[in-house]
């Protein structure tokens, strides 16, 4: 019998053909014979076995076994023992798979949230089939085709959501107790790469451009974005890129990004893997835009892959200053290999090296701990390295800035109110009684919408706890554990009093806070996401400290 012959019924012998061609790949023969390649006997040791174990899992389990679904978990937890990037993606994800690639989809363009046991529009992207039929954030979506989205997760209903190009999608959605049909016409999406360019500062004199995928053509519009804004704006005194919450995608947009600002010629990233002969040095290939204006690159823990060599590479080479907090560390290489019945999978070929010689991979995914948890690389196997201009750098976790600022973590009140969606239904109840608002560069939270947000809130009768009630709970009953509970049971009392009149002036307190979140969530129903990001400039505490480095270096 081969080895993946498998009986179902104990009657029907079907092959599993990919399987089989996976063993021929490995320069396998069809029956387990002695051989002096001890790897290869293991491997296919293992691979007898594991038919094995299906094949009488079919014959006897008490339950019909799905063979797709069954092998698709087998496939997706051996991967999972690699590394998080090696991924397996069947004939139906391929929509999933061109939107990390290629930053595309057929589908409707719009984002949905959960909330319960029901799916909400929670942005539409503007100019796209979603938008055009009018579909607005805060809209509850009831059925997808005459099929009920009752208890079905996000990805149920985008799935459904998503198609060919050119078909038809019914959505059955409910506003304001309302339900109405619109059948949308799915189309190609091409989410924006670029979403944000323009000029920021006090005196509009430094350029900006938010970058939050390298998909297909990043390059080409960040040089683009670029050009524009040198072009139109002969003053401008530098340029910040912002790669904060971009977890990467390309190698080639990347470099082709870095090649806007160094010249042509330059080594930006060299891959490392098993395979030397596949071992690639990647270099700028284009004539530069500006050697010589000032650039700062904008990081934060969630930029990654192609995001640190970008910044990465431009610190090395001295190019730009990096402001921000610690990038999360990804040194590695992904290949889209084609597999059987029109599947894929995503395999990490090699680890990437920046200009400084420096791998930036921060966890150890060959070795695990107790628990099968990978490792972080540890401090004595770090290695310091130099810049072109000899300053000093290391490897194996992420890009340090060069000028870091702390994070802002979300004080208690306002996570409590994107928990509740109460920010998301204040500025959708906004939107429907205000026509329209300042345009969103200009567009403030004035005194008057902040009290009547807090007098919103008051009918709401919002509630949360802070870390420290929860301390004060777990206080008392460990007290109560250890029969100290009536010795200190009014200092708890009076404790738990002081702390509801501290949260009563949370809203005043966290103003500033509450009112960016507010802004950005009103910003972006009538501006979409290029007005958000827009509006939200002046406050950004990274940004204003990268132009004062800046204004210095000018």
């Amino acid at each position: 019998m081969s080895y993946w012959g498998i009986y179902f019924n104990g009657m029907k012998k079907i092959k599993i053909i990919g399987l089989v061609g996976l063993v021929g790949l490995m320069g396998l023969s069809g029956s387990v014979k002695a051989q002096s390649d001890d790897r290869g006997f293991e491997i296919a040791k293992n691979l007898e076995i594991f038919s094995n174990v299906y094949k009488q899992l079919n014959l006897n389990y008490v339950d019909d076994v799905d063979p797709g679904k069954t092998i698709k978990v087998a496939i997706d937890a051996m991967l999972s023992s690699l590394d998080p990037y090696t991924n397996y993606f069947p004939e139906s994800q391929m929509e999933d798979v061109k939107l990390q690639l290629l930053g595309q989809y057929g589908g409707v363009g719009a984002l949905i949230m959960q909330r319960g046991d029901s799916i909400f529009v929670s942005e539409p992207y503007r100019g796209l089939p979603a938008d055009e039929a009018g579909l607005k954030a805060g809209d509850r979506i009831v059925a997808v085709d005459g099929q009920s989205t009752h208890g079905k997760t996000t990805a149920d209903v985008s799935s459904a959501m998503r198609g060919q190009a050119g078909t038809d999608v019914v959505l059955t959605l409910e506003r304001e107790g309302k339900q109405f049909d619109r059948t949308l016409t799915r189309r190609e999406i091409h989410l924006p790469n670029v979403p944000y360019y323009g000029m920021v500062g006090p005196d509009h004199d430094f350029g900006y451009i938010k970058l939050d995928e390298f998909t297909t053509d990043a390059a080409k519009h960040v040089r683009e974005a670029f050009v524009e804004l040198k072009k139109n704006n002969p003053a401008m005194r530098g340029v910040v890129l912002d790669l904060r919450g971009n977890g990467g995608g390309l190698m080639n947009e990347a470099v082709d990004i870095v090649n806007i600002w160094v010249p042509r010629g330059t080594s930006v990233v060299e891959t490392k893997g098993k395979v030397a002969s596949k071992n690639i040095k990647s270099y700028t290939r284009l004539a530069p835009e500006d050697t010589e204006i000032p650039l700062a690159v904008l990081i934060d823990g969630a930029s990654a892959s192609a995001s640190e060599i970008v910044s990465g590479s431009l610190q090395d080479l001295d190019r730009a200053v990096v402001v921000g907090q610690r990038s999360y560390g990804k040194g590695l290489v992904q290949n889209i290999l084609p597999m059987p019945y029109n599947s894929q999978m995503k395999v990490t070929v090699s680890k990437y090296y920046i200009p400084s010689g420096r791998c930036i991979q921060a966890i150890d995914y060959s070795h695990r701990d107790d628990q099968g948890r990978a490792l972080k690389v540890p401090d004595s196997l770090k290695t310091a390295f130099k810049t072109k201009s000899g300053r000093t750098v290391y490897d194996g976790f992420g890009i340090e800035p060069d000028i870091e600022v702390e994070p802002e973590y979300m004080s208690n009140i306002a996570v409590a109110l994107t928990q509740k969606f109460l920010i998301f239904d204040y500025a959708t109840q906004y939107y429907r009684t205000h026509k329209e608002i300042a345009p969103a560069a200009d567009f403030e939270v004035s005194d008057a919408l902040y009290d009547d947000f807090c007098r919103y809130l008051r009918e709401k009768k919002l509630t949360y706890s802070t870390v420290t009630e929860r301390v004060i709970k777990d206080l008392r009953e460990v007290a109560g554990q250890e029969k100290y509970d009536s010795a200190i049971e009014q200092q708890l009392q009076a404790m738990e009093a002081a702390l509801e009149r501290e949260k009563e002036g949370d809203l005043q307190k966290h103003r500033s806070e509450i009112s960016d979140m507010l802004k950005a969530e009103i910003l972006v129903r009538y501006y979409y996401d290029q007005g958000r990001i827009e509006g939200v400039l002046k406050s950004d505490p990274v940004l204003r400290r990268a132009l004062e480095e800046l204004k210095v270096n000018d």
